[in-house]
């Protein structure tokens, strides 16, 4: 902790970059698996094959991901984005269908009786009741991402897993220690962030749909 303590301004430049690769990261993977999330919602067909697919990708080692990008990308933040774009889409994809899966029909069937068209239906009352089902799956996600991210300081990306490889390199304790410290409030805040979004979006949707306990 001491060395928490005495070097926290780069500890704190750490984080920034932490964040602004998890950020990155979680943004790109959400405009990515929305859209297949809706159409796996759509075709049932399509649904095992993707989520396979997406599964055998969150399977493969994140260090040989990211070794595996190298010679595409180069070292840096770029690989470490690709990469943890890709892991997050299992998580994403899934709550996405799950929650546009779960709707009661008899809702949907309503918005159609009013005239709603199949994308009013979707904008207005589809993904609104599903919001947060996808918002866990978004706090699955950053876990995962700011989990993972730790190991792209392997290639270059920065972030707090410097002082954890630091740490190792230089048999520093201290370092170690402070790299964990950091990494678990960091995860343990986006935690708690995305917790409290989520209960009062199912707060919301709780008191728009009539539903009671």
């Amino acid at each position: 902790m001491r060395y928490l303590i005495d070097n926290f301004p780069y500890v704190l430049s750490l984080i920034g970059q932490h964040l602004v690769m998890s950020g990155l990261s979680l943004a790109i993977a959400l405009v990515i698996a929305l859209p297949i999330g809706i159409v796996c919602a759509r075709v049932a067909r399509l649904r095992n094959l993707v989520l396979g697919i997406l599964g055998v990708i969150y399977t493969i080692p994140s260090l040989s991901l990211f070794v595996l990008l190298i010679p595409f990308t180069g070292l840096g933040l770029r690989p470490a984005v690709i990469a943890l774009v890709a892991y997050a889409q299992l998580v994403l994809v899934r709550n996405v269908v799950v929650g546009l899966t779960g709707i009661d029909p008899a809702i949907v069937e309503a918005a159609r009786g009013m005239g709603m068209t199949a994308a009013q239906r979707l904008w207005r009352v589809e993904l609104p009741l599903a919001l947060p089902i996808i918002l866990a799956g978004v706090r699955v996600a950053m876990l995962s991402i700011i989990a993972i991210g730790t190991i792209a300081a392997f290639i270059n990306a920065g972030g707090l897993g410097l002082l954890l490889f630091d740490g190792v390199r230089s048999s520093n304790p201290e370092k170690i220690i402070a790299g964990a410290v950091a990494v678990s409030a960091l995860a343990i805040s986006a935690n708690g962030i995305l917790w409290l979004i989520e209960q009062r979006v199912f707060q919301a949707t709780r008191g728009v749909t009539g539903t009671k306990n």
